[in-house]
């Protein structure tokens, strides 16, 4: 497959890492985790997507990145699991889109922040994504996420905190924002949980 594919992908996007609720990365580039790390998990239901002819609409994968630093400082590892209901070629398509090899962002720029790549890992993954403000996807011995929404502390009812980005995000446009209930992975050597951390549950839209 050339960089000359085309592809869409339209998707239910489900993180959260390390970082305290706002994710300092939002906002200055940089994780406001205790030791400066970024240490994510994502999930993606695909609502609508193609690579040329190829139609990826209603696949699952789910993306699990380690930075010792900021981001675009680099030396990240990187791990693709893609749901084992997908065809071949339909996985070739998608880690072809994922490790940036047909171009597009957010992912051209994502991975040169990368030194390590684990995957595509077939597994069964089970996602919820129609209770925006209780997300989850999990796969089964391996990861589990669970996201719920921030608490005001003075009434006990849920905040309806949102992140928009008026001119366009990098990920996405408009965030809804939470917290992690349940957050883990243990994968080898990529292992880590960090429950109570930013989440955030959103629309994105990328494309070559």
């Amino acid at each position: 497959m050339s960089d000359s594919n085309k592809w869409a992908l339209s998707m239910h996007q489900v993180e959260c890492c390390n970082c305290s609720h706002g994710c300092g990365c939002q906002f200055g580039g940089f994780p406001d985790s205790s030791d400066g790390s970024c240490q994510a998990l994502l999930g993606f239901s695909i609502i609508k997507g193609n690579f040329d002819t190829l139609d990826l609409s209603g696949l699952k994968m789910v993306f699990g990145a380690m930075w010792p630093k900021a981001i675009h400082e680099g030396n990240g590892k990187a791990i693709l699991f893609i749901d084992s209901a997908a065809t071949e070629e339909q996985v070739t398509a998608l880690v072809t889109i994922m490790t940036g090899q047909a171009g597009g962002m957010p992912v051209e720029a994502i991975a040169g922040t990368f030194s390590e790549f684990e995957g595509p890992i077939l597994k069964e993954i089970k996602m919820n994504v129609e209770d925006a403000n209780h997300s989850s996807f999990s796969i089964a011995g391996v990861l589990d996420v669970e996201q719920t929404p921030l608490i005001d502390p003075v009434t006990g009812e849920d905040k309806n905190v949102h992140i928009s980005f008026p001119d366009g995000g990098f990920m996405w446009d408009d965030g809804i924002i939470g917290e992690s209930k349940t957050m883990s992975i243990s994968h080898g050597g990529f292992a880590f949980q960090h429950a109570g951390h930013f989440a955030a549950k959103a629309i994105s839209n990328w494309s070559n």
